[in-house]
């Protein structure tokens, strides 16, 4: 199996598969294709384990395509403007996610729902208690609005992050939440009450354009109801 990343700000994923080669995604996911490509849409896992997904931002069914033969291929497009990004993971390894970024992966590779174990995490974490957790072997590839940064902290070494700019980092990272000290800060920084410390070792990946910051410059264009 081979694939190709083609674009700039509205990225495509093709996947290329032969004979007995297998994709899953989204319901909904694929864009186009070619080839003698065989479909079937399930929970993948059961139904308890697909609405435990769909908390995490997928859909409740996930649709997986063959090549049945010779070569096939199927295309892959993000919901916003922003990076397609390959996970190629090892057996047992695994990439914590933001909600929503699954595309699409190898047969082998399993998608769950991760759930963040501190409270004040959850809550002011920008994306909740729930996340993605993808585990291999396998290769797997997530879409990530706007450009991204990927860091690899050492051990012990931090950074302090915008929840929202967080897309993707490896379960070593510890994931934790401070609130913003300074009346002034809080009330005219702009930044919000809460910052996420991420320390390491391990690799993090940052995001430049947070869906949540897109949607809000983009309502105050938006007619009101009943102009």
């Amino acid at each position: 199996m081979r694939y190709e990343i083609t674009g700039t700000t509205m990225q495509t994923l093709d996947v290329f598969l032969s004979a007995g080669d297998s994709v899953f995604t989204e319901s909904g996911g694929m864009a186009w294709m070619k080839g003698h490509i065989d479909m079937e849409t399930n929970t993948r896992g059961g139904l308890l384990k697909g609405l435990a997904r769909s908390l995490s931002g997928e859909s409740l069914f996930l649709t997986n395509y063959s090549c049945a033969s010779g070569e096939a291929m199927i295309t892959f497009t993000p919901e916003a403007p922003g990076s397609i990004i390959p996970v190629q993971l090892a057996a047992g390894e695994s990439r914590i996610c933001q909600k929503d970024a699954f595309m699409a992966a190898e047969e082998s590779v399993t998608l769950e729902v991760h759930f963040r174990k501190k409270l004040g995490s959850g809550l002011f974490g920008g994306e909740g208690f729930i996340l993605q957790k993808l585990s291999g072997p396998g290769i797997a590839w997530v879409e990530i609005a706007g450009e991204v940064r990927e860091y690899n902290l050492q051990a012990g070494e931090t950074m302090k992050v915008d929840p929202g700019h967080i897309a993707m980092y490896e379960p070593t990272v510890n994931y934790d939440i401070a609130r913003v000290k300074g009346v002034k800060n809080v009330l005219f920084g702009g930044e919000g009450l809460f910052l996420a410390t991420l320390t390491g070792p391990g690799r993090i990946w940052l995001q430049s354009l947070p869906l949540s910051n897109l949607a809000s410059k983009l309502i105050q264009y938006m007619p009101a109801k009943g102009s």
